[in-house]
């Protein structure tokens, strides 16, 4: 392995992730694991030189402080004690540190070097997936999203033609993208790609379920019997591919955090999965895939792509999906798309799209009373996806989106633009 680690133990802290990236900032990779971690397991880590200890407000579970355990003191590895000040606990650990103190434990105490850049965490991972897969086969979704491209390019990297491609068109793809994942993977990358139309499978799946959080288990389980599916078709398939990242483990709750919602490759995975999972990019954020994406030789416009959640366009056509609304949410979002791009923000914004919630208001089409659906634009600019801002749109723009998509989608007779940050709103609907 090629890079020195610092793991922080997660002891019910909100802050991992900052202190995560604030080290890693410094040249040294950083790593999050669960405060119950064995010394056992801690010794399976590769170039482990220090330990922090994370402690904050979720810190009380059941009434009683968490902790590590003992063993994880006598380890030999020097540890240092934080505990930021909402923590609902004993004081009984430091106060936290600067950014000059956390510096000299990193370097001064723990003697790790600044060796973390990409070149070096692609390097360890190739190693680490070649290990865990042998001369078996991967079955990866590839949605050609930036997270599931760039662990394509990685795993090719890695094992080459025992990665099997799949890309499921589930109906809630934005308009022409299925087309454009075929072109670009299997007629310029050469991937070894299958293409599995299961529209009429999804919607028929989902059909009259609003809860937002069984959407995307449905759509998560349903992800994998069609793998299977496929994987059965295939021979010496044994492991799923999956494009999860740090922000989406962290989202889907951890041992002293609480679920803010589940990822379709987290939380919504069946018991009985069949595969075992290779997850190269997880505890990378998300500007550090698209880094990694570079890194690995794919074309940027490829990396810096719109982000889209896994379950799609069905978490932002809110509440029971029907196919009308899905139709008006996909042609709104592509007009939106071009009409960004022409200005200039595609370039800019890190993800903009429509939402079509699941109510009509009145409206007034060809001199007529008519009900129609209402169009929610969102637009926000984040590192990490753990926070996010809103992106101020001048009015002549958000007038000509709002013109051109009641104009072009009938079903719309409202466009308005939503501007509440991340927190408290997430940055999907749903």
């Amino acid at each position: 392995m090629k890079q020195d680690m610092i793991v922080i133990l997660d002891l019910g802290s909100t802050e991992n992730t900052v202190l995560a990236r604030q080290i890693r900032d410094m040249g040294v990779y950083s790593e999050i694991h669960p405060h119950d971690i064995t010394a056992e397991e801690l010794a399976k880590l590769n170039n482990v030189k220090g330990i922090v200890l994370n402690g904050g407000e979720n810190r009380v579970v059941d009434g009683a402080p968490v902790d590590v355990l003992p063993e994880i003191y006598a380890c030999g590895l020097p540890v240092i004690s934080i505990d930021h000040p909402t923590a609902k606990c004993d004081k009984q650990y430091d106060a936290l540190p600067t950014d000059e103190q956390i510096k000299a434990f990193v370097f001064d105490e723990c003697k790790a070097e600044a060796n973390w850049n990409m070149k070096n965490f692609i390097e360890d991972q190739v190693e680490l997936v070649r290990r865990q897969v042998g001369d078996r086969k991967v079955l990866l979704a590839l949605s050609g999203g930036v997270d599931s491209s760039v662990v394509a390019a990685l795993l090719i990297k890695a094992i080459g033609k025992q990665l099997v491609c799949v890309h499921v068109n589930h109906g809630l793809m934005r308009k022409n993208e299925s087309e454009g994942v075929v072109e670009v993977f299997r007629n310029k990358l050469d991937a070894n790609l299958v293409y599995v139309d299961a529209t009429d499978r999804f919607l028929g799946k989902l059909e009259n379920v609003a809860d937002p959080e069984e959407k995307r288990k449905i759509i998560g389980g349903e992800f994998i019997r069609v793998f299977e599916e496929e994987a059965r078709k295939l021979e010496g398939i044994d492991f799923l591919g999956q494009g999860t990242i740090y922000p989406d483990i962290i989202e889907s709750g951890t041992k002293t955090a609480k679920c803010v919602k589940s990822h379709h490759n987290v939380g919504g995975l069946p018991e009985d999965l069949q595969f075992e999972l290779v997850e190269p990019l997880a505890q990378l954020f998300k500007d550090e895939v698209r880094a990694c994406g570079i890194e690995l030789g794919l074309p940027a416009e490829m990396v810096y792509r719109q982000p889209f959640p896994g379950p799609g366009l069905g978490v932002r056509c809110l509440g029971a999906i029907t196919r009308d609304r899905l139709e008006a949410l996909r042609e709104s979002d592509a007009i939106l798309r071009e009409e960004f791009a022409n200005a200039g923000l595609d370039k800019t914004v890190w993800q903009y799209f429509t939402v079509v919630p699941d109510f009509k208001a009145v409206g007034v089409r060809d001199n007529a009373r008519s009900m129609g659906y209402m169009c929610v634009i969102r637009a926000v600019n984040t590192i990490d996806a753990m926070t996010a801002s809103i992106e101020r749109i001048d009015y002549e723009l958000l007038e000509k989106i709002a013109d051109r998509i009641t104009a072009e989608v009938p079903s719309i007779n409202r466009v308005v633009y939503e501007i509440t940050k991340k927190p408290v709103a997430t940055i999907e609907f749903e």
